[in-house]
C-alpha cells in the first residue's frame, strides 16, 4: 500500500498554499517560513512534513540548517492536472469577447 499523501490534498490547504507560493522564489528554513505565518512553528512543521511526503518540497541541508525547495516536477503535476480546464476557461472567455464585438457593432 502507498502511504505516500496526495498532491492534491496537500495543496487544498491554504496555508501550504502560501508556503508554496513563499518558496517559489527562493529556498527557506523551516524558521524563515514559520515568521512569515501567524501560526506556531510546529504548525508551520507539520505543513511542511506534510508537502514533502508528497514530494511538493525537497530539503536540503546546508551546513546546520535544513533548507526547503519545491520540486518542480511534481508541481508539474498539478499544472498538467489543471491545463485541461485553463483552455475551457480561455475557449469561454474568447467566445464572451467574440460575442461582446458583435453586439458591439450591432449597437
Amino acid at each position: 500500500m502507498d502511504l505516500r499523501r496526495d498532491v492534491f490534498q496537500a495543496i487544498a490547504d491554504p496555508t501550504r498554499r502560501a508556503i508554496l507560493l513563499l518558496l517559489a522564489t527562493q529556498s527557506m528554513t523551516a524558521g524563515a517560513i514559520a515568521s512569515q505565518f501567524d501560526s506556531k512553528r510546529p504548525t508551520i512543521s507539520k505543513h511542511l512534513l506534510i508537502l514533502t511526503e508528497c514530494e511538493l518540497l525537497h530539503r536540503e541541508p546546508i551546513g546546520r540548517e535544513m533548507y526547503y525547495h519545491l520540486n518542480p516536477n511534481k508541481m508539474k503535476e498539478i499544472a498538467n492536472f489543471i491545463a485541461p480546464f485553463q483552455k475551457l476557461w480561455d475557449d469561454r472567455f474568447n467566445n464572451l469577447e467574440s460575442v461582446m464585438k458583435d453586439y458591439k457593432r450591432k449597437a
